[in-house]
């Protein structure tokens, strides 16, 4: 078995895909006793697609090899600087996190140009506060 990148991406979402169905998703949705369906019937069934989507590709990849391995590094790096900022949610909050995030994010990626930073920075955080606390009627961190 040769490595191959459809075999690396297949083996993360495998991966991805299992984490959050046995850990993840137990552990941090929480069950309630109205509604028709449970809150984590959803999540469960994507987390098992993507674990499914993950074994196809790696028992049946293409023939597209793994280049860079600099991006695969920016990646994980992107994953990281992610989790931090959702742990760091936790601790300070959305509407203090969620705009520095925001900004590192699109800072990395070589976004510049100042109305999209600025979108990005305080418009983005600002719709999605609206769209979970008063659409949604859900609170966030």
């Amino acid at each position: 078995m040769d490595l191959s990148a459809d075999r690396v991406s297949g083996a993360f979402f495998l991966f991805f895909g299992l984490t959050m169905y046995f850990f993840v998703i137990p552990n941090f949705v929480e069950s309630v006793d109205e509604g028709n369906i449970a809150p984590a019937t959803m999540p469960n069934l994507i987390s098992m697609v993507l674990a499914l989507c993950g074994a196809i590709l790696m028992l049946k990849p293409t023939d597209f090899e793994v280049r860079n391995p600099s991006l695969i590094a920016k990646t994980f790096l992107y994953v990281a600087l992610l989790a931090a900022g959702i742990y760091a949610m936790s601790l300070f909050g959305f509407e203090y996190v969620a705009p520095v995030l925001a900004f590192a994010i699109m800072w990395l990626i070589g976004e510049r140009r100042p109305h999209w930073l600025v979108l990005g920075v305080v418009g983005m955080p600002l719709i999605i506060w609206f769209l979970v606390t008063h659409v949604l009627g859900r609170a966030l961190p």
